[in-house]
């Protein structure tokens, strides 16, 4: 299995590129060990690398986001990972896994040891790479849950929430984020350029908004897109661009995303 990451890896022109594919492969190496252990009876895959593995978003992503299904049984988060720990050892890989689970968001940190030197990315074997994994225990309530099945470097089923849902959280995102993250900006071009008559699914909004304690007023299906042009505007451009484009499968899509652009989008 190691050996086809690094294949992969050789396949690939430019160091970005290099990265990003070695890491989407490991993130699925990873979803596929999860699928045969039966998490997704009791969490959803969501965020930026669901939205990659379902929808194509032109963009990677660094993490692995989840939020626990509502009625679910108990979590065995430590027990997950030690058999993501053994299944990684099995194919060859060196890892270490760091995990906690003393907050609402559990969280383990996957760390590779000599993968880098091994694809010719860094001459040193203690360069580690990385891949985080997050499980929200207690997301807020309203999301609507639905089955894929995916190919994606393997195949597999997993549970996630519908565009309108996963919307939501991105809105959720832009409203309350504290520092300008390029990507959120970039999905919600994407968002809005893909599905033009997209509404975030409210009820889930809303709950989220209030989770974080919002004091923004009450979120409807009118304003949304008066408020998320506000955050549009009063963004710096190009600290978003900075921030976003060495995870872009082509970097120019900037240029189409622009912030004219997206807040045409919003005012169609």
């Amino acid at each position: 299995m190691k050996d086809h990451v690094l294949e992969l890896v050789a396949s690939r022109s430019g160091t970005n590129a290099k990265l990003n594919v070695m890491r989407e492969y490991l993130q699925a190496y990873v979803l596929r060990i999860l699928h045969d252990e039966g998490f997704f009876r009791s969490a959803a895959f969501v965020g930026g690398t669901a939205l990659r593995f379902l929808y194509d978003l032109p963009r990677f992503s660094e993490d692995l986001d989840f939020s626990q299904a509502e009625n679910a049984a108990g979590l065995d988060f430590i027990g997950l990972m030690k058999k993501v720990d053994r299944e990684l050892a099995a194919a060859g890989y060196s890892a270490s896994i760091a995990y906690k689970t003393d907050k609402t968001v559990h969280n383990a940190m996957i760390k590779f040891e000599g993968l880098l030197r091994e694809a010719g990315l860094s001459p040193m074997k203690s360069r580690k790479f990385s891949v985080k994994i997050e499980v929200d225990t207690r997301p807020p309530q309203g999301a609507a849950l639905k089955t894929y099945v995916v190919n994606k470097h393997f195949p597999f089923t997993f549970l996630s929430y519908d565009v309108a849902s996963l919307f939501a959280g991105k809105v959720h995102a832009l409203l309350t984020r504290k520092y300008a993250k390029g990507r959120d900006y970039f999905d919600l071009g994407w968002y809005l350029s893909r599905w033009k008559d997209i509404t975030p699914n409210l009820p889930h909004l809303r709950n989220a908004l209030a989770q974080t304690g919002w004091q923004g007023g009450q979120v409807d299906e009118v304003n949304w897109r008066a408020l998320l042009a506000r955050v549009v505007e009063s963004a710096d451009w190009k600290a978003v661009r900075r921030d976003v484009e060495n995870f872009l499968e082509n970097p120019r899509d900037m240029d189409v995303f622009s912030q004219k652009n997206v807040l045409s989008l919003l005012h169609p």
